[in-house]
């Protein structure tokens, strides 16, 4: 679809308040995406919009949203109990992105009244009430657990009551707000809007979830499908590399890489595959990149994410180490390279994570660390999602370099146990992770050496899990000299008080408090083994007495019920018509002893 300048769209005039603020945007032409989706909303139809990332989604939908609330103005003025439009997002971020871009056409004078307001989790559900009551909002940009609590909630907000003439609904990233478990939520909301709405529903890739989603919410919808000219899934002028690396030399190549001349100046995304693994290596990194701002940002943060994210914004020379909280929505277009520690836990997630870099027409690479046992990912990933991977070159690296940066991890950890417990929860987490990915067939746990894995980590000790058990870890590298973990103080004297105070209760009740207690064997191994044995035997002649038992009880003779002939019963029906007869005082009580033969 060709490309056209702004207000040109076919059947569709926009206000010049709207394309004023899209001039200042310096868009001078839209995206096929906003041709194609902006008069069918405008034309009051619902779609369901699929599109690349960095297609330019976010103005597809707020064009036609501001146009919309324009015209319901002049026939019939907003009051300030109405909300006319809903935006769901599912992550903060992109809230806050969202909300951002909408502000700019909210400053234009002739578009001031329509108000927004953005709620997201992680403040008092009672501050955003009251904002609501007060700022009356005409727009909300939300994420769907906040607004859902906002509909339950009982008193005097009314917001079902406020949203009866809502004119749009936006589903932005509608797969991701699926991933993260929002159906049931989606569905609940879906449930207090009104039906004579239009729906706006827009993702990068089709699923099943999408499409029960697209017949549950919107009325015979249009679907919009923007593909790129190469027929891949990612940008066109994004280039992606991968890089094969041994396991104990995968963060001195990421160092290698960072400051090589590629990466040394602008921004860079560096995905790890969990929240302890981005908590460790920001510790570390700010200790190896002395000339740049080291960031980062994971799911469990919840207020510090917004500053993060603005901060890298700001910071020419930033490396941000994130999960894949930030795999979706981020826009930040002077990103230059997304690399990866691991091949993401779905192929789709390695989509979504290279279009966070060549947004908006611009360059931009991606770098995927693959270990030698991963070599068929590059396969499996250009027939899944027909992303070819070109080899970077790999840069040798010495044993010697090796050993300084692995003497730097392990003084780094000896002088602080903050540093050594974050390292060990990041390895431990980061195998887990690995053991539950998507493409287990060919990235299998049982190839990876652990022992080389944890020495990528610096570790001064192999921790203690399941899946080290039965396996060698003879290639882990540690401190040349001996190490007492016991011994290990904390920077923060906080910390460092409340683990002598722990240390006090170990040394006289011999047990670390608030350590999960296990049994001790105290005795032999043929003791344990010969008692296991007598508890089996023990079991069986059990069993074997239960079924003598039903065995007898099937053998033996059943008794017989006794036989009773007429007469008795004629006997026994007489007795009770003597009773009835004595109790309705027809009788008196000689006769019926008379009559029953009872004497004296």
């Amino acid at each position: 679809m060709a490309r056209r300048r702004w207000g040109e769209l076919e059947k569709v005039t926009l206000s010049s308040a709207v394309l004023e603020v899209i001039e200042s945007f310096g868009f001078e032409r839209t995206t096929p995406v906003q041709s194609a989706t902006i008069p069918l909303l405008l034309e009051r139809k619902d779609v369901s919009v699929e599109a690349v990332t960095g297609s330019g989604k976010t103005l597809a939908f707020l064009v036609p949203m501001l146009e919309m609330l324009q015209r319901r103005q002049t026939d019939t003025p907003w009051t300030s109990k109405e909300v006319g439009a809903l935006i769901i997002s599912p992550t903060r971020e992109l809230a806050f992105q969202i909300s951002e871009v909408l502000d700019k056409f909210l400053e234009k004078k002739e578009l001031s009244y329509l108000r927004q307001k953005l709620i997201v989790g992680g403040s008092r559900i009672e501050e955003d009430i009251t904002a609501i009551k007060k700022e009356s909002p005409c727009i909300l940009v939300c994420t769907p657990g906040r607004l859902e609590d906002l509909f339950q909630r009982k008193g005097d907000l009314n917001l079902a009551g406020r949203v009866k003439s809502l004119e749009l609904l936006v589903l932005d990233e509608a797969d991701r707000l699926l991933d993260l478990g929002f159906k049931a939520t989606i569905n609940n909301i879906l449930g207090y809007l009104p039906r004579q709405r239009r729906t706006g529903l827009f993702s990068a890739t089709q699923t099943t979830e999408i499409t029960d989603l697209i017949r549950a919410g919107l009325r015979n919808p249009v679907r919009v499908s923007v593909k790129e000219k190469s027929s891949i899934s990612t940008p066109v002028k994004l280039q992606n590399f991968y890089k094969i690396i041994e396991p104990e030399e995968k963060f001195l190549g990421l160092i290698h890489f960072l400051q090589s001349p590629l990466t040394s100046h602008g921004k860079v995304m560096v995905f790890f595959p969990t929240c302890a693994c981005v908590e460790y290596w920001v510790m570390i990194m700010s200790h190896f990149l002395h000339n740049r701002c080291v960031l980062g940002i994971h799911g469990k943060m919840k207020n510090k994410r917004k500053n993060t994210v603005e901060k890298f914004r700001q910071e020419a020379n930033a490396v941000l180490l994130c999960t894949d909280v930030l795999a979706r929505g981020l826009d930040v277009p002077e990103i230059d390279w997304v690399v990866q520690w691991d091949p993401p836990a779905s192929a789709s997630s390695f989509v979504h994570r290279v279009g966070r870099t060549a947004r908006q027409g611009n360059e931009g690479n991606a770098l995927v660390f693959l270990l030698p046992t991963e070599d068929a990912y590059i396969t499996f990933l250009k027939i899944n999602q027909k992303v070819e991977l070109n080899e970077l070159e790999n840069a040798d690296h010495d044993k010697e370099e090796l050993g300084r940066v692995l003497e730097k991890l392990h003084r780094l950890q000896l002088k602080d146990k903050d540093i050594f417990d974050k390292g060990t929860r990041a390895f431990v987490s980061h195998i887990q992770a690995y053991s539950k990915h998507e493409c287990n067939a060919i990235l299998r746990l049982k190839d990876l050496d652990l022992g080389k894995v944890a020495t990528s980590y610096g570790l001064l000790q192999m921790p203690r899990m399941p899946e080290l058990k039965n396996r060698e870890s003879t290639n882990f590298i540690g401190p040349k000299c001996e190490v007492d973990i016991s011994k290990l103080t904390y920077k923060n004297p906080q910390k460092e008080s409340q683990r002598l105070e722990k240390l006090k209760i170990y040394e006289v009740s011999g047990e670390w408090p608030g350590k999960k207690k296990f049994k001790k064997r105290t005795e032999a191994w043929e003791q344990t083994k010969k008692a296991k044995m007598d508890t089996k035997t023990k079991k069986e002649l059990r069993k074997a007495k239960k079924q003598r038992k039903i065995e007898n009880d099937v053998n033996k003779p059943k008794k017989r019920k006794p036989q009773y002939t007429q007469e008795d019963l004629d006997e026994l029906a007489n007795d009770i018509r003597l009773f009835k007869r004595l109790k309705r005082n027809k009788i008196s009580e000689e006769d019926f002893d008379k009559e029953m033969g009872i004497e004296d």
